[in-house]
This record gives structure tokens, C-alpha cells and sequence, in this order.
């Protein structure tokens, strides 16, 4: 990891502010989401972008039910039942 030397305190609600030069440099925007995540002593912010829930490839993605899943998953598993 990279220390930035950059602090912020959190607000009363548990807020904090992320710099203009990290969204910039991540390309996140104002509406984008963010996903946390924990390692032992860290939290990680990371940019979130879907992905399929069966290989968790992001690209190709269509919405079933409320999931994510790529075309490649749907061709195989079109295979799998005989479909195709």
C-alpha cells in the first residue's frame, strides 16, 4: 500500500470526504459506488463494478432476476441442460 499523507476526520453521521485527486485518479464519480472491504487492520474502498455471479467476469453482463450474469456463463450452462 501507498501512504498519500492524507487524513480526514469522520462527521457525526460517520462520513468522510474522499480528496478531488483520488476520485480523480480512480475515475470515480459522484454517483458511483464504492464497495468496502476489510483485511485484518485495513479498510478498503475500491470503485465497484459488477460482475457475474458464477465466474465474476465484468464484461457481456445481463440482468436475471436481480443477478449479474455474462453471456459466456449462459452459453455454458446452455450446454450443461442440453440446449444447445
Amino acid at each position: 500500500m501507498n501512504y498519500t499523507g492524507i487524513v480526514r476526520k469522520l462527521d457525526v453521521l460517520g462520513r468522510i470526504t474522499l480528496p478531488s485527486e483520488i476520485r480523480k485518479k480512480f475515475n470515480i464519480a459522484i454517483s458511483d459506488s464504492l464497495e468496502i472491504l476489510v483485511d485484518e487492520d485495513y479498510i478498503l474502498l475500491k470503485k465497484y463494478q459488477p460482475a457475474d455471479i458464477f465466474n465474476g467476469k465484468t464484461e457481456d453482463l445481463i440482468e436475471y432476476h436481480g443477478h449479474k450474469v455474462s453471456k459466456a456463463s449462459i452459453k455454458e450452462m446452455a450446454k450443461i441442460a442440453g440446449i444447445i
